[in-house]
């Protein structure tokens, strides 16, 4: 009788990724990173269970968008409070913080559960090519579109 391979947690192994952002478009790198820390690109996936790798994204100032993104899309929050609604647009969010451009993007494209929080505290954004994982010893990740 032939049985489906299920991962256990005891045998992930775990690598770090950098990914380079610098001239990529945002929904095409923030699809493949979502892959990435779901753990698709392995042959080990499993849809219950964390199976991702760590992802590091380097550059995320420098990031490109296709059409009229830049004033046309927008960020909306609220605070619950009366007259708490705020909205930002595309281009003011690269200028004050372009790390959660990249980090909102992806985190879209993750299980809207305990999962995605999870998978999500895997993902590290850095607004300049400089971060602090080099302890970890990174692999590049090339994207492939």
């Amino acid at each position: 009788m032939r049985t489906t391979f299920i991962a256990k947690t005891a045998e992930i192994e775990r690598k770090w990724y950098v990914v380079d952002a610098e001239g990529q478009t945002l929904g095409r790198l923030a699809s493949q990173v979502a892959a990435v820390l779901k753990g698709k690109n392995k042959v080990i996936y499993t849809p219950h269970l964390d199976t991702g790798d760590y992802v590091i994204v380097v550059n995320a100032d420098k990031i490109s968008v296709t059409g009229k993104k830049l004033d046309g899309k927008l960020y909306r929050r609220h605070s619950a409070y009366t007259g708490g609604f705020k909205e930002t647009t595309l281009r003011a969010m690269m200028d004050k913080k372009p790390e959660e451009v990249i980090r909102l993007a992806v985190k879209g494209m993750l299980p809207k559960n305990t999962l995605g929080k999870n998978m999500l505290k895997k993902l590290h954004v850095y607004a300049g090519s400089e971060h602090c994982h080099q302890a970890q010893q990174p692999e590049v990740l090339e994207l492939k579109y």
